[in-house]
């Protein structure tokens, strides 16, 4: 019996490493084998699929101070970073710390540049947990004279995104979670309307016409007139990690996030892995802190603020998955008509 474990973070109750180990430790004790899968949607936590950071910078902070950012540089030319270690909205003290119309992208683009400095001829860079609604502009301004040195620099980066936002639709859509009121959320979409204009102008690259180029405060629209390519961030680091190939050898694969709610299924974690999972034909759960009155799943879904209660499901997060696990453990493989979970 063979588990494939690839489990999103519970974020503020439990890392991804505690909840995969938690699993691994009550499946060895039934005698079933398990391979851990680090998981991410492209944007915070891309780093762990390869490893973690092994090379430090210095850069631009979103709010200007200088901040200590990691990353990931391989032998064979392949270097991996996150917006959210260099632009990220934690590194300006989350959405009541945040200067929405300051925060820029420049730390991004420092980044990119550090790793084509140092020999990478591809780099994966994670959008997501950004301060930033600038469209990028401040990664452009690093990047573009670079760009003229090395025309080959936009072509050799892959952009991973989490959103199908557009370019016009990023302070509306993610203003308010960065500190934007609605005053402040009319101002950042009238800069992007200017910086659109201007992309198109200087590059011949509309943004807005690119699926998730809203991503990161419309960062990812401003890597596309470089010359990016923009992928699907969780099929990209699926491939990446070889998430995708350990299906087929699986007898049962786990997923699992904080809360499922519908935006589970539009690029996150929880539903990509399940769409793998049922493309090869094995069985999948997931386990969950809470599910979200009102959606549904065509797999099992484990709440453990249903079974467990909210107290417990928060205050004693990993002791619930590992009763949920047991549960599995006794009763696999899952049958297809398990019944799902939902709050009430």
């Amino acid at each position: 019996m063979t588990w494939v474990v690839a489990i999103d973070k519970f974020r503020g109750t439990a890392t991804q490493e505690e909840l995969s180990t938690a699993i691994a430790e009550v499946a060895d004790r039934h005698g079933i084998e398990t391979r851990l899968f680090p998981t991410s949607d492209g944007g915070e936590g891309l780093l762990d699929v390869v490893g973690g950071p092994n090379r430090r910078t210095s850069v631009t902070g979103p709010l200007g101070e200088p901040v200590e950012a990691g990353w990931f540089a391989d032998q064979g030319g392949l270097a991996v970073i996150e917006s959210a270690r260099a632009s990220g909205l934690l590194l300006a003290g989350g959405d009541a710390g945040n200067d929405p119309w300051n925060a820029n992208s420049r730390g991004t683009g420092e980044l990119v540049r550090a790793a084509r400095e140092a020999g990478a001829d591809h780099i994966v860079i994670g959008l997501g947990g950004s301060a930033c609604t600038d469209g990028g502009r401040g990664a452009l301004d690093v990047l573009l004279p670079a760009v003229r040195q090395d025309p080959g620099l936009g072509r050799a980066l892959t952009v991973c995104v989490d959103v199908d936002a557009r370019f016009l639709d990023a302070a509306v859509v993610f203003g308010p979670q960065k500190g934007a009121d609605a005053a402040m959320i009319g101002r950042l979409t009238e800069r992007l309307r200017r910086e659109r204009r201007r992309m198109i102008h200087d590059h011949g690259v509309d943004p807005q016409e690119v699926t998730g180029s809203g991503a990161a405060g419309g960062m990812a629209g401003a890597f596309a007139c470089l010359g990016a390519t923009l992928v699907p961030g969780f099929d990209h680091v699926a491939q990446l990690s070889g998430l995708d190939t350990a299906m087929r050898t699986a007898e049962l694969v786990i997923t699992g996030e904080g809360r499922l709610d519908a935006t589970s299924f539009a690029g996150k974690v929880v539903g990509g892995v399940a769409a793998l999972a049922q493309a090869s034909q094995v069985p999948v759960v997931a386990i969950v802190g809470a599910m979200t009155p009102g959606v549904s799943a065509s797999f099992p879904v484990i709440s453990l603020t249903h079974r467990f209660g909210r107290d417990r499901a928060f205050g004693s997060t990993l002791a619930c998955v590992r009763e949920a696990t047991e549960s599995l453990a006794s009763d696999t493989p899952v049958p297809d008509h398990h019944p799902i979970e939902g709050e009430t």
